[in-house]
């Protein structure tokens, strides 16, 4: 590197990059990072026979004040479960500035809104990306495992709009 400048060239930070990869192992960097499971109680939702493919069902998660919904879409979903891995829940309060989603899904299409406030849309088959509007992050949607045939919340995988409690620490 030169001293004379106050930047590094493309080929310099390539280099110095590739260093810190190689070398991480050997100097006990931590890698791979690993998801760390939130500190949110578990709670039960519902029983999988209770559920209707493209009948949502709301709720509160992580806690009280903070809606959320479950719902069966009837296709694969990332993060579904159940025996088709049709079955996700997220929060219902847009990424953007917290606009409320109850009420706007579109089990045809399986999209959640739009959000009154500026009109942001959400895939709920690719664990809730924005397709369109002014949002710039997925909605957070909840961890679930099955116990049983009862569906358990067990974590939040994203940031709820305005909350601070939500960073998966307990």
């Amino acid at each position: 590197m030169a001293a004379d400048r106050a930047c590094l060239s493309r080929r310099e930070l390539l280099t110095a990059g590739a260093r810190i990869v190689l070398l991480a192992p050997v100097a006990g960097l931590p890698m791979p990072l690993r998801a760390q499971r939130s500190g949110h109680a578990p709670q039960v939702l519902a029983r999988m026979g209770d559920l209707r493919v493209g009948q949502p069902l709301a709720f509160d998660y992580p806690r009280p004040g903070l809606p959320a919904m479950l719902v069966r879409l009837g296709v694969p979903a990332g993060g579904g479960v159940g025996p088709d891995g049709d079955v996700v829940a997220f929060s219902t309060r847009c990424t953007h500035l917290g606009g409320p989603l109850k009420g706007t899904f579109n089990a045809r299409h399986q999209v959640l809104g739009p959000c009154p406030r500026h009109l942001t849309s959400f895939d709920l088959t690719r664990h809730g990306v924005v397709l369109a509007g002014h949002a710039t992050q997925a909605l957070p949607q909840v961890v679930l495992e099955l116990d049983g045939d009862r569906i358990v919340a067990v974590g939040l995988q994203g940031l709820i709009f305005g909350d601070e409690g939500t960073d998966g620490a307990a």
